[in-house]
């Protein structure tokens, strides 16, 4: 067992330690989504009542919880491009020959950027009390499960379109075709309630969707009517984990086929 979860720690290590000496990477992860959230959550506000909402609640407030999990995307994004500046410096090709499973190191990746996720979403979560949000005990624990939840989540997709790339730009690229639109889809950027019905249908089929849907419920834990027309907590939670643990299986798979 030591021999398994040693290069899961080191890998872990690794990516904090990176995280930390890089700051391009905390204003990227960080000041990005919130500057998203400052102006269009401040230029739709006054001309955007979220549909399905509770009555009373602002644009601002709505896209909140959805600039959450932004927070969550950008992390994933640079947290896996780092697999990508890996195998073209020779790290990757190095580890490789550790005699490890492949799933152990993909764990570590995924770990790393996982944590550096959660930590940059708890460092948002504390500005609701400026839009009038009281977070309990309990509501705020729930916020960390599900944020580790959709974390792993998209940072194990990144980690199979990273594993596949041989450049930055082919996975910037392809990020942006793929983990973007989900993000939208979501019920992030606009509800569900009131979209076109393909548009509507592509977020009930959207996994993210219900991370999407958990976060609104543990943030208005103590006022579930708050949260809006969204799928229920016990609901969202379970597609939630059943996606995660698939994105995290084909992204071991992903590196067990990889040359490197």
């Amino acid at each position: 067992m030591t021999q398994l979860w040693l290069p899961v720690v080191a890998l872990w290590r690794r990516e904090i330690v990176r995280f930390v000496r890089q700051r391009s990477r905390i204003t990227g992860a960080f000041a990005q989504p919130l500057v998203f959230w400052l102006l269009l959550g401040g230029g739709l506000n006054a001309s955007f009542q979220p549909a399905g909402a509770a009555p009373g609640t602002s644009y601002v407030e709505y896209f909140y919880p959805g600039t959450i999990a932004l927070v969550l995307l950008f992390t994933a994004i640079f947290a896996t491009i780092s697999t990508v500046e890996d195998r073209r410096e020779g790290f990757l090709q190095g580890v490789l020959v550790a005699p490890v499973p492949r799933w152990t190191i993909v764990l570590g990746q995924a770990l790393g950027g996982t944590s550096l996720a959660v930590l940059q979403g708890i460092l948002f979560l504390l500005l609701a009390p400026l839009l009038g949000i009281s977070l309990s005990v309990v509501s705020v624990l729930a916020m960390i499960l599900v944020m580790l939840i959709v974390s792993l989540s998209l940072t194990s997709l990144g980690l199979i379109i990273a594993w596949r790339m041989e450049s930055t730009q082919g996975f910037h690229a392809i990020m942006n075709l793929i983990l973007l639109p989900i993000w939208l889809l979501s019920g992030a950027f606009f509800p569900a309630t009131g979209a076109p019905a393909p548009l509507r249908w592509l977020m009930i089929l959207n996994p993210l969707t219900y991370g999407m849907a958990a976060l609104r419920r543990c943030l208005y834990l103590a006022k579930p009517a708050v949260a809006g027309a969204v799928p229920p907590l016990g609901l969202s939670i379970v597609i939630s984990v059943v996606f995660c643990a698939v994105a995290f299986a084909a992204a071991a798979r992903s590196a067990s086929r990889s040359a490197a």
